[in-house]
C-alpha cells in the first residue's frame, strides 16, 4: 500500500508484526499475481521498500511522532502482534481498535485498554449482535465432532488463516490427542502456517500466562502429533485431520482439498471463523450443496459442513466491555454488517448515553468535541495543596502561566521567577474609631 500510493513517511507496528508482515505480504502477492494472474499489483521489491520504513514499537510505549502527534499501542489479543492504537493530537485523542478479542484463549490473552477517555473510539463490530456461548462448550463440541468423524473413517478439513486460529486449534487437538492416545494423523499446511508458528515460539512473551509458565518445561508450539502436510497426502486412504489455508476456502490448499473431499459423505469440513459473502466458505455455510468455482467447475458437496465460531473478534459483550474500560466520549462502528451495527449502535447509546455512529464507506462524519485547555500543574504546588490527606477534594491556588509549550499552574513566587518579574507589595491601611471613644460620645449624648 505505501509504495502503491507513494507514501514516504514512517510505518509504526509492533515487533511481532514487523517480523511476520513481509512473509504474509509475499504470500498474498504470490497467490494474487502468480496464481490468479493479477498484473496491477505490488512487487517483492515494493515489500522490501515498505519494510525499510517500519518503526517497531513496544506495548504502552508513548511514541512522539512530531511536536503534536503521539501514539501508544495496546494489546489486542486478536493474533500475534495485534495492537490497538491511541492517537493523540494536542488535547484530542482517538483510539482505533482494529481487530481485537476480549476473551483469552489457549494461546493469547484478552485485549486491554486503560481508562484513557478518548474523544472517539473507532471499534470493529464483526459480531455486533452475537454473544458467544462458553469457550469450554465450544471446544468440547469441536472435539466431539472431529472424533466422531475420524472414528467412522472420515477426513476432517479445517480451513484457517496462518495466524491465530491455526495455532489455537492445533493446541486444542494436540492436548486432546495426547489425552485420548489417538494415532490418526493431524497435518497443517507447510510453509506459511509453519513459519507463523515459529514466530509464536520466538515471541512467547506475547502469549497467555499459561503458555509462558510452561515454556521452560515445554514449548506448547512444539507439536508432537501434528505434522507438515504434503499435497500427495490428499488421496491417502483412511482418516486424517488437516489444517489448511486460507480460512474462507476462496483459493489455495484448503480449496484444493475441499474439491477432493467434498463429494464423500464420511468427510467433514469445520469452518472456525467468519466467511465473507461470495467465498466458497460462505456459500456452503448458507446451505449450498453444489458450488460453482471460478473456472466454472461445479463441486457437489456431500460432506458434513459445520460452523463453530473460534473467531478472534470481539462479540457484542466484548465491545461493550471495551467501551466500559476506556470511557470514550463518542463511538464509531466499522468492520461489520449494517443491520447488526445499527442494533449495537442503539444499544451503546442506551447503555452509555454517548453518541455512536456507523458511517458507510466514503461517508464523512463530523464529531463535535468540547474545547479544552490542558493545564500542567507544578509538582511542588500539587504536593503542598494535597498535604497528607490526598483523598479529600482540595482547592489549589496559583498563577496561570501561558507559553509556547502550553499552560501551567505554578506557585505565584515560581511564576514571578520564571517570568523574570519583580514582586511588589502594596499595603492598605484604614483608621477605625476606638470603642472607648465611641462609648464616651454615646454617654455625652444621653
Amino acid at each position: 500500500m505505501t509504495e502503491m500510493v507513494g507514501y514516504s513517511g514512517p510505518v509504526y507496528m509492533t515487533h511481532p508484526t514487523k517480523a511476520i508482515c513481509p512473509i504474509l505480504l509475499e504470500d498474498f502477492r504470490k497467490i494474487t499475481v502468480d496464481r490468479k494472474g493479477e498484473t496491477n499489483f505490488f512487487t517483492s521489491a515494493m515489500i522490501r521498500d515498505c519494510m525499510r520504513k517500519v518503526v517497531a514499537v513496544n506495548l504502552h510505549q508513548a511514541v512522539q511522532v512530531d511536536d503534536e502527534l503521539e501514539i501508544k499501542a495496546y494489546y489486542a489479543g486478536h493474533v500475534l502482534g495485534a495492537a490497538m492504537f491511541r492517537i493523540r493530537v494536542g488535547s484530542q485523542s482517538v483510539v482505533y481498535t482494529g481487530d481485537y478479542n476480549m476473551t483469552p484463549d489457549r494461546h493469547l490473552g484478552a485485549a486491554w485498554l486503560d481508562k484513557c477517555r478518548p474523544d472517539l473510539l473507532i471499534t470493529e463490530s464483526t459480531y455486533a449482535t452475537t454473544i458467544r456461548d462458553s469457550k469450554r462448550c465450544r471446544e468440547r463440541d469441536f472435539l466431539t465432532k472431529v472424533h466422531d468423524c475420524i472414528d467412522k473413517g472420515g477426513k476432517v478439513l479445517i480451513p484457517v488463516f496462518a495466524l491465530g486460529r491455526a495455532q489455537e486449534l492445533c493446541i486444542l487437538l494436540e492436548t486432546y490427542w495426547d489425552r485420548m492416545n489417538l494415532r490418526v494423523p493431524i497435518y497443517f499446511a507447510v510453509g506459511l502456517t509453519e513459519k507463523a508458528t515459529n514466530y509464536y515460539k520466538m515471541f512467547i512473551t506475547w502469549t497467555n500466562q499459561k503458555i509462558r509458565k510452561t515454556f521452560v518445561q515445554r514449548n506448547m508450539f512444539d507439536f508432537k502429533h501434528i505434522k507438515p502436510f504434503d499435497r500427495a497426502f490428499i488421496d491417502n486412504p483412511g482418516p486424517m485431520v488437516v489444517f489448511a489455508t486460507p480460512g474462507m476456502l476462496h483459493a489455495g490448499l484448503s480449496l484444493q482439498i475441499f474439491k477432493k473431499w467434498a463429494p464423500f459423505e464420511a468427510n467433514m469440513v469445520i469452518m472456525p471463523g467468519y466467511c465473507v459473502a461470495g467465498t466458497v466458505g460462505h456459500k456452503i455455510l448458507s446451505g449450498a450443496r453444489k458450488v460453482e468455482l471460478d473456472n466454472r467447475q461445479v463441486v457437489e458437496v456431500k460432506m458434513s459442513v459445520q460452523y463453530m465460531s473460534f473467531s478472534a473478534h470481539a462479540d457484542a459483550k466484548g465491545i461493550m466491555q471495551l467501551i466500559q474500560q476506556c470511557e470514550p466520549a463518542n463511538v464509531l462502528l466499522v468492520h461489520g454488517e449494517a443491520g447488526k451495527m445499527d442494533f449495537l449502535r442503539k444499544k451503546i447509546r442506551q447503555e452509555f448515553a454517548i453518541d455512536c455512529s456507523m458511517p458507510a464507506n466514503g461517508e464523512t462524519v463530523v464529531i463535535e468535541t468540547p474545547d479544552t485547555v490542558p493545564i500542567d500543574v507544578a509538582v511542588p504546588l500539587l504536593k503542598h495543596a494535597l498535604g497528607s490527606d490526598s483523598k479529600r477534594p482540595k482547592l489549589i491556588h496559583g498563577a496561570l502561566v501561558m507559553h509556547d509549550r502550553g499552560v501551567r499552574l505554578l506557585d505565584s513566587r515560581q511564576a514571578m521567577q520564571e517570568l523574570g518579574l519583580t514582586s511588589h507589595q502594596i499595603r492598605f491601611t484604614t483608621t477605625v474609631a476606638s470603642p472607648r471613644a465611641v462609648l464616651a460620645d454615646a454617654l455625652y449624648t444621653v
